[in-house]
């Protein structure tokens, strides 16, 4: 594993508590429990929910239940603090977002951003890639990123030839909208690539997250967070961070409520798809509209990186978020809305 992650378990591990402090933390503990099974309760809702939406979607996503993209008026943003935001849907040609989580995610992580970019007029929709999310394909038996990525690139076939979408990847689901764009770039108006794994031809997804987990090589070796679904003998097929890892990771920055979400939540992540080298053409992944937005305090991509990565692909532009961990949607959902917005505006 690369340094960076050796020198958070030393600090983690130096957070103690006292003995004389132990009712006061029985009670705490409690609390938590309680707050715990109640985000739980609150996940497998909104899974539902999503899981629900996403059986709804008939090739249209216009047709979407719970569309608001109709509204002509001026909208209250939920996490504007009660502040009028105008709606932008009339001055939009595209109004379709379709939201693609990263590594160990699921359609649940996008729930801000649902709530926030339906309340300025939009149609946004979301998927759990395959093994990821309320999708229950066993994490073991997805090996590629065509396999991974298949409820995108259904979704993507069953749009009306008239119809495009933005699609907005985190993380590794920059590879999936990147595998996206080659198949389908005409469905594509714009893809955004959100702290996520912006590749090159030839490159691997993991390949970008080398500086922090070592090479591929090395890390399929050594990890201690590989999954061996087929045996030891045979090689790993997933890897899964244990909690603190996770939060050290990928939570720095986010509320605890949206943490204790996604301790609850979070699945293994199948390894073969971010092992595969993607074949990127000009003619078609090279033809679209990219775009990328920075996470400034990010852990698991560093700014550096990111920055490397923007040097290498040359998106066309470039938007970043202070303050903001790995997870933008939950510990910067205003600004990350708003980026979206600003985007989607660009003619």
């Amino acid at each position: 594993m690369g340094n960076k992650i050796i020198s958070m378990m030393k600090k983690d591990s130096k957070d103690g508590g006292g003995g004389s402090k132990s009712k006061r933390m029985n009670r705490s503990q409690r609390k938590l429990l309680a707050d715990e099974e109640m985000l739980h309760r609150r996940a497998l809702s909104m899974a539902i929910h999503q899981a629900q939406l996403s059986q709804r979607f008939d090739g249209s996503m216009s047709r979407r239940v719970g569309s608001t993209s109709t509204r002509k008026r001026t909208l209250s943003d939920p996490f504007s603090n009660g502040k009028q935001v105008p709606d932008f849907s009339e001055s939009l040609i595209v109004k379709k977002f379709v939201l693609v989580h990263g590594e160990g995610f699921g359609a649940w992580c996008w729930y801000k951003m649902v709530a926030s970019l339906e309340e300025s007029g939009l149609s946004p929709t979301t998927v759990d890639l395959t093994g990821c999310g309320f999708n229950m394909t066993d994490t073991n038996s997805v090996s590629t990123l065509e396999e991974y990525s298949r409820p995108l690139i259904e979704l993507l076939e069953n749009l009306p030839e008239e119809e495009k979408v933005i699609l907005v990847g985190h993380s590794t689901g920059g590879a999936s909208i990147s595998y996206a764009l080659e198949r389908f770039p005409e469905k594509i108006s714009k893809a955004i690539f959100v702290c996520a794994t912006m590749v090159s031809d030839g490159q691997r997804p993991f390949d970008v997250f080398s500086e922090e987990l070592g090479s591929a090589e090395r890390f399929m070796k050594e990890s201690q967070f590989l999954i061996y679904g087929n045996g030891k003998d045979k090689p790993p097929t997933g890897f899964m961070f244990e909690k603190p890892h996770m939060k050290g990771l990928y939570f720095n920055q986010s509320p605890n409520k949206d943490i204790a979400l996604a301790m609850i939540s979070m699945r293994p992540v199948p390894l073969g798809p971010m092992m595969e080298k993607l074949s990127l053409t000009a003619e078609r992944y090279g033809k679209g509209r990219r775009f990328y937005v920075q996470t400034l305090d990010d852990r698991a991509l560093s700014p550096d990186v990111q920055e490397k990565v923007v040097r290498e692909n040359s998106p066309e532009g470039v938007f970043k978020i202070k303050g903001s961990d790995h997870c933008p949607f939950f510990s910067k959902p205003q600004s990350l809305h708003k980026i979206l917005l600003e985007i989607a505006q660009i003619p």
